[in-house]
């Protein structure tokens, strides 16, 4: 927002003297990334990227559902509380997803007005908070066939990009996969039976309760190092050698 003027003036003063026509019919200038203490500013030493982010162990697209679920003319915090909430939104998204068996074609007259209620939020200054709700109001429908869920969820996502077909066919094929081998304090593991790596992915997630990322991270890298990669998952967590 703090760019509205001068500097999209100039781009399109110049873009245009240079093309011989309008450029973008539309500019859409978006509210700050705050942190606790205000803005968030590479000028002030305190601002976070999306690597830093991934090294901690979150997936980009949680990141995306967290700027999603905001308008973006409206200020929004980031701490690594929100984002957690943000994570195990995205987890359950993707699962039920996941849990869709579509069988047979999608019925596009009973999917006519959750389209249609998608378009609009879109439409209403790009809403993407009411957009993503118009999702989840897809995924309750008493009134749709989980083909139909799954041709919307499909077509929505073409806008919200967050791989949610993609990620809950992978999360189909893991679970199909997986077979569970250690549990602790409501925290599951599944994976391909190593009692050793079983310790150490609870560990992690022990660590990760405790907001101790420092430790998380240690033991992230240590299980990356002997070739096992860990998704988390709601409830837990699952591994599998690469």
């Amino acid at each position: 927002m703090d760019n509205a003027f001068p500097h999209h003036t100039n781009e399109i003063a110049k873009s245009e003297a240079y093309l011989g026509h309008p450029w973008c019919r539309y500019w859409v200038h978006i509210a700050h990334l705050d942190t606790a203490g205000g803005k968030m500013s590479k000028s002030k030493g305190e601002f976070t990227t999306v690597s830093t982010l991934e090294e901690k162990g979150y997936d980009p697209l949680v990141y995306r559902l967290f700027c999603l679920k905001s308008h973006y003319r409206k200020a929004l915090v980031f701490t690594y509380e929100n984002l957690d909430n943000a994570k195990a939104a995205y987890d359950k998204l993707v699962g039920r997803v996941a849990a869709l068996k579509p069988e047979g074609a999608a019925d596009e007259a009973a999917m006519a007005k959750y389209d249609t209620a998608f378009r609009e939020a879109l439409g209403n200054d790009l809403n993407t908070s009411l957009a993503v709700t118009r999702l989840y109001d897809v995924l309750k429908a008493k009134d749709l066939s989980d083909a139909d869920k799954a041709a919307l969820v499909g077509r929505f996502d073409q806008v919200l990009g967050l791989d949610l077909m993609a990620k809950a066919e992978a999360r189909r094929s893991e679970q199909a996969k997986a077979t569970t081998t250690a549990s602790a304090g409501g925290y599951t593991v599944t994976g391909e039976g190593d009692a050793e790596i079983d310790a150490l992915v609870l560990q992690r997630g022990e660590a990760k309760k405790a907001k101790d990322f420092a430790r998380a991270d240690a033991i992230r890298d240590e299980l990356k190092a002997r070739g096992v990669e860990v998704t988390d998952v709601p409830g837990g967590a699952m591994w599998k050698r690469i």
